[in-house]
């Protein structure tokens, strides 16, 4: 019994975040890109520091946390100065996304989800999954979806969708794919019949225990190779 990472994906309005309260209410290992970027660059972080030395502190909140709207405006319009806030923050994310797999490791589990929002997109972190997972739903519903949530028109919501990979494009990519086209139990039944194919109920948590203890020295080798392929 070994334990293997899952990539999970999706696209604006597709649903994920339902899939992924539908995992943890089953007690699965998920891991949140999202969240990780936004902790590693808190106040007095190495990542925090380091972008105010290269953004100026008119990015600051009040409260001393960074505008990731400010943040993002810049970024947006200069691809030079994207690579920049890229080339601090994530070797912190991957840092830290480590650091939670190998905790998962030693506590036995059969698998981990990593939620990341651009798996598909940027394909480096991708082949480290054994699985990768597409929460997926049709144009018209994705649309539908978008609107009713941000209350933004027909106009604005296809842009902001057009401005992402198209899921059918993702879905070319994905081992798995759970069609959040319908109704709330049919995405949850999805759900439990791929927990159920992914799940091993021998856990062999000492043995992982003793491999752990070795794999925590190579941590920081993969890292190394993990920084070099999503470079």
């Amino acid at each position: 019994s070994t334990m293997f990472l899952v990539g999970l994906s999706g696209g604006i309005a597709s649903g994920k975040s339902t899939v992924v309260a539908v995992l943890r209410e089953l007690g699965c290992a998920v891991i949140d890109a999202d969240v990780i970027a936004r902790q590693v660059v808190q106040p007095h972080s190495k990542a925090h520091q380091r972008i105010l030395q290269h953004f100026g502190t008119e990015i600051l909140l009040e409260n001393g946390e960074i505008n990731r709207e400010a943040l993002g405006n810049i970024i947006f319009s200069q691809p030079e100065k994207r690579r920049l806030l890229n080339s601090i923050t994530h070797p912190e994310i991957l840092k830290e996304m480590l650091k939670q797999v190998l905790k998962y490791f030693v506590l036995g589990y059969r698998y981990v989800i990593l939620d990341i929002p651009l798996l598909f997109e940027t394909r480096g972190l991708a082949r480290f999954m054994k699985y990768t997972v597409l929460v997926y739903c049709d144009p018209p519903t994705q649309l539908a979806r978008l609107m009713k949530r941000s209350g933004l028109g027909a106009a604005e919501a296809e842009a902001r969708i057009s401005s992402q990979l198209p899921l059918d494009e993702k879905r070319k990519w994905a081992t798995h794919v759970i069609d959040n086209s319908g109704d709330w139990e049919s995405t949850r039944r999805q759900v439990l019949r791929l927990h159920a194919r992914l799940e091993d109920s021998l856990h062999f948590l000492w043995a992982r225990l003793a491999v752990g203890t070795a794999v925590a020295g190579l941590g920081g080798l993969v890292f190394l190779l993990l920084r070099h392929f999503i470079s």
